[in-house]
């Protein structure tokens, strides 16, 4: 996997932290990259009986050789990026573009108005009016910020070096494409910017043809955080009786639920150009294959799902998760991409 980018195919909330922190241990690449809004997305990842919920430091993090880089698409909050440095402990390898955009505290204050928290249930981490002034060329940029110099660097030529030197480059987008303020499926109830492969690409400073592969994360329900249609939602209590019941990891409000959407799952594929798929939270379609790290291990019913997802989005399925942990993966890359 020389060069390959993380996307969201649903709403976000689709388990991308544990896929890229998946590879991250497995493939071990030197440079893991972020792209996406910014604090406004949390990625989960459980490792060693510990979880951590990350809004700016990529979830590789926890391969401990490689380099961490924000890139300059991305809003940084300076406040969020050092806890994490301090809980990640990955000072001295994380770094942020000297043109991310900085979030203010006004920014927060913005957020949290009724035209955007009560509308549209925004997160109040003040990304939508940090993008906002962005636009109007009226924001603090991360080179100005004295506390942050010993993180800066030029994303861009740090990561286009080593991709011209063959090494493994991953790319961890957020939130999903259904929240795209371009794409996504409702508008306005959409985030503050791009959240499809391409403009993962964009945030970091890499060029399109030195992409070698996207891998769209779906998991085997819907869910989102926040107001907006959701096609064939259930009640709380159904999804309960289900055995869901999500949180989102930068809100803490509970994640609405849906049937997996086929249609929708098909023009995000498309959205994408997606070359592989990694299928998440399959043990919600059957608790008895928690945990199994082989195919042969799955329940018919959950391979048989397998099987209609790649048929109907003409796709290969090569990850799936099976459980909470970074490890509960069964890898199929060396069979399907042969």
């Amino acid at each position: 996997m020389p060069v390959s980018i993380i996307v969201g195919g649903q709403h976000g909330d689709e388990g991308k932290g544990a896929v890229v922190a998946y590879l991250a241990l497995n493939d071990k690449p030197k440079t893991i990259a972020r792209g996406g809004v910014g604090p406004n997305a949390g990625h989960t990842v459980w490792h060693n009986g510990k979880k951590y919920g990350l809004r700016m430091i990529p979830c590789g993090f926890i391969q401990e050789t490689a380099n961490l880089y924000v890139g300059a698409g991305t809003l940084v909050d300076p406040e969020v990026f050092m806890k994490e440095i301090d809980l990640t402990s990955t000072k001295g390898r994380a770094f942020i573009d000297k043109r991310c955009a900085i979030i203010t505290a006004d920014h927060k204050e913005r957020d949290t108005k009724p035209d955007l928290k009560g509308k549209i249930g925004t997160t109040g981490t003040g990304c939508g009016p940090a993008n906002a002034d962005r636009a109007y060329r009226s924001i603090q940029l991360a080179q100005d910020i004295p506390e942050l110099e010993e993180y800066i660097k030029d994303v861009p030529l740090e990561v286009n070096t080593r991709i011209d030197a063959g090494e493994n480059v991953l790319i961890e987008g957020t939130q999903g494409s259904l929240l795209s303020l371009f794409y996504g499926s409702v508008y306005p109830f959409v985030t503050s910017k791009d959240t499809t492969a391409s403009a993962f690409a964009m945030d970091v400073g890499i060029g399109p043809t030195k992409i070698d592969d996207v891998i769209i994360v779906l998991k085997s329900f819907h869910s989102r955080v926040g107001e907006g249609p959701l096609p064939g939602e259930m009640s709380q209590e159904e999804a309960e009786r289900l055995g869901i019941q999500e949180f989102g990891t930068v809100t803490g409000r509970p994640r609405r639920i849906s049937p997996f959407n086929f249609d929708l799952a098909k023009y995000t594929v498309m959205l994408n150009g997606a070359t592989q798929i990694a299928l998440t939270c399959t043990d919600y379609l059957d608790k008895s294959i928690m945990g199994c790290k082989k195919y042969d291990e799955l329940s018919q019913k959950v391979k048989d799902f397998i099987d209609k997802v790649e048929t109907e989005l003409k796709v290969p399925v090569t990850l799936v998760r099976t459980g909470p942990d970074v490890n509960d993966l069964i890898d199929l890359r060396a069979e399907k991409l042969e």
